[in-house]
């Protein structure tokens, strides 16, 4: 197995609230160590022996390791991480698109678990659960002080098992409790569809083991529809990422053979690698290129690529690919700023750890950690502007995160009252009928983004955004 092909192992969509990682997997370690710390181990031994033999009640001695393990590893930078059995397996359903659980894609809001959307066709879906549900208990255990990591797992299990679920929904001032049975859930990632005569909409909501053969076979279907498509649209908003290969694959069905799509740079040598526009640098097995099947023309239809806060990770590769060969007019908003990778090394057959082991850059050498894709033109979410997008977390604002420095990033005065005023606007917005609330479907002929993108490829005026103002890079210590 090829160097390249080790590094182009997996990007992690970790939590779809925010926590978002690119990740390699690899299993040969560093041959050589500094030497250990043989006092401070010492003393660590000696705490753990205390909590033995001098704790209030007895402790389970692998857990005080895990838990010790865990925390040395979460206290390096929010995307580092210790997988147990369990959270491995989970890890590993992640970049396949099929896990067993209730089906919603969440986030975090006042410590409880909210509904972004239930999958199309899942449980969740069936049982009725809206955006903007709030679940405030799984079975008998209440969210509030729960991570949203923890509250997962306790709604994840086996196929056929029941999770019980007690919802909050405001809008409707009235909670209840909703029992839904589990079952296997398969993501699909890839949308696609034609907008008008000429002109084609292809959304990725993530990067998948199945995403490239996907996006294969929705483009070739746009062009049995309009062979002679006049522009696309690529949609990565609210993509948080997922399979490396399968970033750089996208990139090449747009881009020259051969060109850089992405770089990679860190301590070890492993981490030093350039991913180019072939099929050797995002086939992960042996079989036929599915780009092989797409239209010659491909490579010249007029592109603009949406992006937004959510787009991170894998998905700013491909943006940052796409500008940088100025192959694609990116419009939206600015990026996550997810720049790092984490490489994953098993520690056993069940057990891994996820370190960041590099930064990735763009062909042009720009990192995009806690700053990231600036977009060509900056598009509001709606006529009116983009009132609440100052809310939305981004790397920066995660702690521990790096950027480069290796200073924290100190809080901005204006972004800080700013995020109060509209925090104020929030709270007035929902007073209002759920309705009224609810943002325009991605896709559809309501989306103001998509359509200042047909608007910039049919060469008619864009609405500029009124709202939007790009996050301040951290001056850098010398």
């Amino acid at each position: 197995m090829s160097q390249k092909t080790r590094i182009a192992g997996w990007i992690a969509v970790g939590a779809l609230a925010g926590a978002l990682t690119t990740v390699s997997l690899q299993t040969v370690a560093r041959g050589t160590l500094a030497p250990l710390p043989l006092e401070e181990l010492q003393q660590l031994a000696a705490v753990f022996g205390m909590i033995k033999s001098d704790y209030v009640e007895p402790v389970n001695e692998k857990k005080l390791i895990t838990d010790a393990i865990s925390g040395m590893v979460s206290s390096l930078d929010p995307h580092s991480q210790y997988f147990d059995k369990k959270s491995f397996k989970e890890f590993r359903e992640g970049t396949t698109g099929r896990f067993v659980g209730v089906g919603i894609e969440i986030t975090q809001e006042d410590g409880l678990v909210k509904v972004v959307s239930p999958i199309e066709g899942s449980p969740a879906d069936r049982a009725g659960l809206k955006p903007g549900d709030l679940i405030t208990k799984v079975d008998d255990t209440a969210v509030k002080g729960l991570s949203l990591n923890e509250a997962v797992k306790r709604m994840r299990g086996e196929p056929g098992t029941k999770v019980l679920l007690t919802i909050l929904r405001k809008d409707e001032n009235r909670t209840f409790p909703v029992t839904i049975t589990r079952e296997e859930i398969r993501t699909q990632s890839v949308k696609a569809k034609v907008v008008e005569p000429g002109y084609a909409w292809l959304r990725l909501s993530q990067f998948q083991e199945r995403t490239v053969d996907d996006f294969a076979t929705k483009l070739e279907d746009i062009y049995r529809r309009e062979p002679n498509l006049k522009g696309l649209v690529l949609d990565l908003r609210n993509d948080p990422g997922g399979l490396l290969d399968a970033a750089v694959a996208v990139s090449a069905a747009f881009l020259p053979e051969g060109v850089t799509v992405v770089s990679t740079n860190g301590q070890i040598e492993e981490s030093k690698s350039v991913f180019k526009a072939r099929p050797e640098d995002y086939m992960r097995r042996r079989g036929v290129d599915p780009l092989r099947r797409l239209p010659a023309a491909l490579k010249s239809v007029p592109l603009v690529v949406l992006v937004n806060e959510g787009s991170a990770s894998a998905s700013e590769i491909v943006a940052g690919a796409l500008q940088d060969h100025k192959r694609a007019i990116v419009m939206g908003s600015q990026t996550f700023g997810k720049g790092s990778v984490q490489t994953v090394r098993p520690l056993g057959p069940d057990t891994a750890l996820k370190i960041t082991t590099a930064l990735y850059y763009t062909p042009s050498g720009k990192t995009i950690q806690a700053k990231g894709i600036v977009p060509d033109i900056l598009v509001d979410e709606t006529a009116e502007g983009s009132p609440f997008a100052v809310l939305r977390m981004r790397e920066a604002d995660l702690d521990k995160h790096l950027n480069g420095s290796g200073e924290p990033e100190k809080k901005d005065p204006a972004l800080e009252k700013e995020r109060d005023a509209a925090l104020k606007r929030l709270e007035e917005e929902s007073r209002k009928p759920a309705a009224q609330r609810r943002p325009p479907e991605f896709g559809s002929a309501q989306d103001f983004p998509l359509q200042q993108a047909l608007a910039q490829l049919k060469g008619q005026p864009v609405k500029a955004s009124k709202t939007l103002a790009l996050r301040k890079e951290e001056p850098k210590t010398e």
